[in-house]
């Protein structure tokens, strides 16, 4: 346990803050997931649709500094790949 005022508040502060990123973590896996089941069911348009939705969260997330730009950057770019690879029907 902290023995100062100020560590007990950086406690809470981390505590807060890692709530906040295992959201917005959590949030940016399920939308990853939810693509992959639109390509694996083979639908195109909804596999698209969730694409869309999968990389404004990852967007949002770099902003909100829970993820490197790289690592979302990554994370889109095979997703797109999935779901380019279900138009093209390979």
């Amino acid at each position: 346990m902290p023995n100062k005022k100020s560590a007990e508040k950086r406690v809470r502060i981390a505590e807060r803050n890692r709530l906040y990123n295992r959201y917005w973590t959590s949030r940016c896996k399920t939308a990853g997931k939810r693509v992959l089941e639109a390509v694996q069911s083979g639908n195109d348009e909804l596999a698209q649709s969730r694409l869309n939705e999968a990389q404004s969260i990852l967007d949002k997330a770099v902003v909100k500094g829970v993820l490197h730009k790289n690592t979302a950057s990554r994370r889109k770019a095979n997703l797109t790949k999935l779901v380019k690879s279900l138009a093209t029907g390979k």
